[in-house]
């Protein structure tokens, strides 16, 4: 079977929309790689800002609102099944829930000489649900994290959902090694910029918060953590960085308001949405995640520390993992603030050093998927020559 590797193959990706967001991402970074090695790749979404770039890495993009939350969206069953067999697809690959239903119907309704390998990928600890079980379907399941597949194997591995151990597949999520890494400096037009933008954090030392403004993200034990080092450092500023969504308008004003009874406003900013968290997280001295639930991976995490940047993060979920194999001093109990603090002052006057990342790689990932696809030909092959 060795000429079955070599064979290219095309895959479908199904998802909501390209909008943003991570699994968005990587759906991106897979399509790429797939058409970079002569493979071909096509995506259906109801389409998004990134589908752009989508077809100029080479992807073909499919414009179906296949991901609303309305039984409507089970119109596209037969459509969706027609097309499997008119483009001849030999993966289909879903990542989402409602995609997940009409592509599962599609594919459990087709003969099993002409229907395609069918992937899944579960992404998140969705709530556990006869909706949310169509994500276990898949005849590979790959989770993204170890605390994923403990989440698979306690919620669906038994009763009626009967998910079998063996079809998992745990496949990390990946940056880009090329792109982060060890010793990166950004432009110095890039820092003319931030600086005659945010003028207070010249000559300072940086501890960053990357996360989005809501409830559970740590924001609050952040700001606590910064008025504890504030006693013993001058020379420190925080930031958040992240998106601040209409809704959490009146969180986020909590949070001004408690930096102000804190009297830590003058060495804290707030910087909204942006698109260069790499060369902010870069000048910083410090990452943290300090989530209160459990990242199911946590990109930037893994950013920073590919940049060699340290964080310090609560150990749960699978930036726990990842800090377990890069900078495990960087663990701190969840919810310990002044642990937290402690470590932050502690490093502050002697930075650790940060391993390389060796495991959270795009290249690992990209072709680990690739490896799963190939595993799921090779056996179809083999069942229809009579050989299995």
């Amino acid at each position: 079977m060795a000429e079955l590797s070599l064979r290219k193959i095309t895959v479908l990706q199904i998802l909501p929309a390209l909008a943003s967001g991570g699994v968005e991402k990587g759906t991106l970074e897979l399509g790429a790689y797939l058409t970079k090695l002569g493979h071909r790749s096509i995506v259906i979404s109801a389409g998004g800002r990134l589908v752009a770039q989508l077809e100029a890495e080479g992807s073909e993009h499919i414009t179906w609102p296949i991901g609303e939350k309305s039984l409507f969206s089970l119109r596209f069953i037969h459509r969706l099944r027609k097309f499997l067999v008119q483009e001849k697809i030999d993966v289909m690959h879903v990542r989402s829930r409602m995609p997940a239903w009409v592509a599962f119907m599609a594919w459990r309704g087709m003969a099993e000489d002409v229907r395609p390998a069918f992937v899944t990928t579960v992404h998140g600890t969705y709530s556990v649900s006869k909706y949310s079980a169509v994500m276990t379907k898949g005849q590979r399941v790959i989770v993204i994290s170890n605390m994923i597949k403990a989440y698979v194997l306690k919620n669906y591995a038994q009763k009626h959902y009967k998910v079998d151990e063996a079809i998992l597949r745990l496949i990390f999520r990946g940056v880009d090694t090329a792109e982060y890494f060890h010793g990166y400096q950004p432009s110095q037009s890039w820092l003319e910029n931030w600086f005659t933008q945010y003028p207070e954090t010249f000559g300072k030392k940086l501890i960053t918060l990357p996360a989005r403004i809501t409830q559970w993200k740590g924001h609050d034990d952040f700001l606590q953590l910064v008025n504890m080092v504030k006693q013993q450092h001058t020379d420190v500023h925080a930031l958040v960085v992240g998106e601040i969504k209409q809704d959490k308008n009146n969180f986020f004003a909590k949070l001004k308001e408690a930096a102000g009874k804190l009297d830590i406003q003058d060495m804290l900013t707030f910087t909204g949405h942006r698109s260069d968290v790499k060369e902010i997280m870069s000048i910083s001295s410090l990452v943290y995640s300090l989530s209160t639930q459990p990242e199911a991976f946590g990109r930037t995490t893994i950013e920073a520390l590919s940049l060699g940047v340290p964080v310090i993060a609560y150990d749960h979920g699978g930036v726990s993992e990842q800090l377990a194999n890069i900078l495990p001093a960087g663990l701190v109990g969840v919810g310990n603030v002044t642990q937290a603090a402690n470590l932050t002052l502690d490093w502050l006057s002697h930075p650790p050093k940060v391993l390389p990342n060796a495991t959270f790689t795009l290249n690992k990932m990209l072709s680990d998927t690739l490896a799963v696809y190939q595993e799921l030909i090779k056996e179809k092959n083999v069942d229809l020559s009579g050989a299995g």
